[in-house]
């Protein structure tokens, strides 16, 4: 996708000024979940509707990666409901993109056309992905992990994310890059 004009740094700010009205700095996790309440977005367990509906279990237990989450509309009110069988990691990745949503003020869409196809607008899906990964690690966390202070898998655990977010972020950010350079200008 191409961003917007701008997009990039204005999520960034808009990350940091969040994560700063939770008391976060840029070296500090991020808790989804803290986040939601902050912003008054009920979260909801899957494994919660599972007496309701019964083939919740086939989304828990047969095939748990078909379902992450999605966020239900009463009016304006959001409401996430998310998979509580995927691991801690993925569900701060998922609870975030979905926050980020909100935080965009990202309109609802329709779930399903009219022939029951799943439908989503991959402009608003891509913008959320990015925000939720400078919520999670901030472009100087990224630099940071890029210079070596934290590995990867220490960074991942400090973060609680997988080391795929880790890398994803060091490459979306361009902070590995950008640590080579600056070292080839000192050496020079």
């Amino acid at each position: 996708m191409a961003y917007q004009r701008g997009f990039k740094a204005a999520a960034n700010e808009l990350a940091a000024a969040v994560r700063a009205d939770l008391g976060l700095g840029p070296f500090d996790c991020l808790d989804p979940w803290a986040l939601a309440e902050w912003l008054a977005i009920p979260i909801i367990d899957l494994s919660s509707l599972e007496a309701e509906a019964p083939a919740v279990s086939h989304l828990l237990r047969v095939e748990p990666e078909v379902f992450s989450a999605v966020t239900v509309f009463a009016g304006p009110r959001r409401t996430i409901v998310h998979n509580d069988g995927h691991s801690p990691a993925r569900q701060n990745s998922t609870i975030s993109h979905e926050l980020s949503h909100g935080l965009l003020q990202h309109p609802r869409t329709p779930a399903m056309d009219d022939s029951g196809c799943r439908m989503w607008n991959q402009d608003i899906e891509d913008e959320a992905n990015w925000l939720a990964g400078c919520l999670l690690v901030p472009e100087p966390a990224a630099l940071a992990i890029a210079r070596g202070r934290w590995s990867v898998p220490e960074a991942a655990r400090r973060f609680a994310v997988s080391e795929a977010m880790v890398r994803y972020r060091l490459n979306a950010t361009g902070a590995t890059v950008r640590v080579q350079r600056a070292a080839k200008t000192v050496r020079r």
